[in-house]
């Protein structure tokens, strides 16, 4: 099986910690030139020193808010104009605040839609002619199992994940005669920050303690535990990978099977 990722630059968005870090550190692992991407320097830079450089990669830091598409698309095309293009694409940016649909004010729809949707957009058409250029491609989004099975609590977070599956999925269609593939990975409950804010927010909102609400969790997945981010990084770096050539347009949950759908 054809892991082999020498001579690929992989651009990792969020890869200041959890998800997204791992991400780095397995397409380094797997001998990628990693584009660190966030808008917290300190913390990328901490991430680049444990990154792989046995097969001589260099890795690079960029710094932008996905917040603001714009300083995004400025960001990323200087970096395309002095260090080249990057085959691999790995959209991976924090969910919005928990919370009902019903009760969201319509700036946070607006806000998640600019920080997640838009902003992979503008990536997507900044890396675009490099991908096509090399004859290689990989667009990877890490989203949420809520693209299947909406999650109770994550109004915002449902709606916004949904959008950016379609998307993808319509990308797909269009960019798979260019070799180029576009996939989505959809973590479970995964042990990172994120679900820490979940937790306490559920916590609070029921009267109950952590633990109690960890238990609940947990027993609604049927290996009876959350994951890691590295076991989300696995199955990224997979579809990353020349061996997953003819993977194309696909959700795939990484949930220990708590997703009760097919």
């Amino acid at each position: 099986m054809d892991l082999n990722l020498l001579g690929k630059r992989a651009l990792v968005c969020g890869s200041s910690q959890g998800i997204g870090k791992a991400c780095a550190q397995q397409l380094a692992a797997l001998g990628a030139s990693v584009v660190l991407f966030s808008r917290n320097r300190e913390k990328l830079e901490a991430v680049r020193e444990t990154l792989d450089t046995s097969a001589g990669q260099t890795h690079a830091v960029l710094v932008a808010d996905f917040a603001e598409p714009a300083q995004v698309k400025a960001a990323v095309e200087q970096q395309l104009a002095t260090a080249g293009p990057c085959e691999i694409l790995v959209n991976n940016t924090g969910g919005p605040l928990p919370g009902p649909a019903h009760t969201a004010d319509p700036q946070a729809f607006i806000d998640a839609f600019n920080l997640h949707l838009i902003s992979n957009q503008t990536l997507v058409q900044a890396l675009l002619p490099g991908m096509q250029s090399a004859g290689y491609g990989r667009v990877i989004n890490i989203i949420s199992t809520s693209v299947k099975q909406p999650l109770n609590g994550l109004g915002v977070s449902n709606t916004v994940r949904g959008a950016v599956a379609s998307w993808a999925k319509t990308l797909a269609n269009e960019l798979g005669q260019f070799n180029i593939t576009v996939n989505n990975v959809l973590p479970g409950a995964t042990a990172t920050v994120r679900l820490d804010a979940i937790i306490d927010n559920k916590a609070n909102k029921q009267g109950k303690s952590r633990k109690e609400v960890e238990e609940t969790e947990k027993a609604s997945i049927p290996m009876g535990r959350f994951g890691e981010a590295a076991e989300i990084a696995n199955a990224v770096a997979f579809l990353a990978s020349p061996a997953a050539s003819y993977i194309n347009g696909v959700n795939l949950p990484v949930d220990g099977g708590r997703t009760g759908c097919l």
